[in-house]
């Protein structure tokens, strides 16, 4: 007949628990009425280092060891107690593995994450477990073994790791597009280079043509290369949080116009951000440009007209046209100039932008939406 004495050959604070505990209160009763299989049992488990607990009889009571104790955290007599009352917290969680337990089908799970109550508080905790049945001695299913690691910490570690590589992650890729924006620069730079130096020739070429005298000519020279130089400061050295359209757009044609009614500007007072104006100054700056070598401002007859309109909810379109120059032809590929103007210009004003070589004149149009009025300093 077993006896109390049992519990004292057993390790841990928990054998010493139930060794004063009354057991003959309980739906499987006093020890000495234990069935083999459940003594077997809890020998194993009160033995193990293995954070481990098993629930037995109808009532499903629970049974643990020492090593299980951490797993309480705040809750307290456990000892059979019923599984489904006990853990009631937990119960919805975990009972289709309970199920299967029962039916004599063991199960495991890895990072199961439940929302348990832990000193008065509901918790988000995770959980590697399995459930196996346990065999009364009539070769029936008895209980369910639940050995248990409890992974709370580890989840949060790879939760923190991943965080932290998408924030590295997202500063590489903010590195790169830097990196990427700076060498786009210095291609504009070196391109924009080549076209003062052509735009230099074609402003001297026009002037003398026209000149009636030297000095003429070179007080008209000096003067457009003084505005071709304050177009070079709008496309690089803008600083200003908001800048009126008609300003940009005048500053940006005026190295390029020869003559009277050459280029017709026509708008509303728009208020561009300062991306925006240098994007479209950028624009017109290499719009003019190829007019000036290629297009309508090419010959003394040809005219540029340029005009925007501001649409409800923020909308803005900008259209460039020229006509009066030579037979326009479209050329096998496209310059880095034209990308870059379409582009630029479509991403700062989240729409599109689109050059077309019509035969009677080049064209560009915009249509996209202009940076909230709010954000912008007058």
């Amino acid at each position: 007949m077993l006896t109390m004495e049992m519990f004292r050959a057993l390790p841990g604070s928990v054998a010493r628990e139930m060794e004063r505990f009354d057991w003959g209160q309980t739906s499987i009763g006093p020890v000495e009425t234990w069935p083999a299989a459940l003594l077997t049992t809890m020998r194993l488990v009160l033995s193990s280092r293995q954070p481990m607990c098993f629930w037995w009889g109808e009532d499903l009571l629970q049974f643990h060891n020492d090593a299980y104790l951490p797993m309480l955290s705040g809750r307290a007599n456990a000892l059979a107690q019923p599984f489904r009352q006990y853990w009631s917290d937990v119960w919805d969680g975990v009972e289709p593995f309970v199920i299967k337990a029962l039916a004599g089908e063991g199960t495991w799970i890895e990072n199961l994450p439940l929302n348990m109550v832990r000193n008065g508080c509901p918790e988000e905790t995770y959980w590697t477990f399995s459930y196996s049945p346990l065999y009364g001695d009539d070769g029936r299913v008895a209980g369910l073994l639940n050995v248990v690691t409890e992974t709370t910490a580890a989840v949060r570690d790879r939760r923190a790791l991943e965080e932290a590589y998408t924030v590295a992650r997202a500063h590489l890729d903010q590195q790169q597009k830097h990196e990427e924006e700076l060498k786009l620069l210095n291609r504009e730079l070196a391109h924009r280079m080549k076209n003062t130096l052509a735009m230099v020739q074609s402003i001297i070429s026009q002037s003398l043509r026209n000149a009636t005298s030297i000095p003429e000519a070179a007080a008209t020279i000096g003067g457009r290369i003084q505005t071709l130089a304050k177009a070079q400061d709008v496309l690089t050295g803008m600083s200003v949080t908001a800048a009126e359209i008609s300003a940009i757009a005048r500053t940006a044609v005026a190295p390029h116009v020869d003559a009277e009614n050459r280029v017709l500007i026509d708008g509303p007072q728009v208020y561009l951000s300062a991306q925006q104006a240098l994007g479209l100054s950028l624009a017109i700056h290499e719009l003019a440009t190829n007019a000036t070598k290629y297009g309508a401002l090419s010959v003394p007859q040809g005219q540029v007209r340029l005009s925007w309109d501001q649409q409800p909810d923020q909308g803005f379109t900008f259209d460039w046209r020229e006509s009066g120059g030579p037979m326009v032809i479209e050329p096998s590929r496209r310059g880095f100039g034209s990308r870059l103007t379409e582009r630029v210009v479509s991403d700062l004003f989240n729409g599109t932008a689109g050059i077309r070589f019509e035969p009677e004149g080049v064209s560009f149009s915009l249509v996209g939406k202009l940076q909230d009025a709010a954000d912008l300093e007058r």
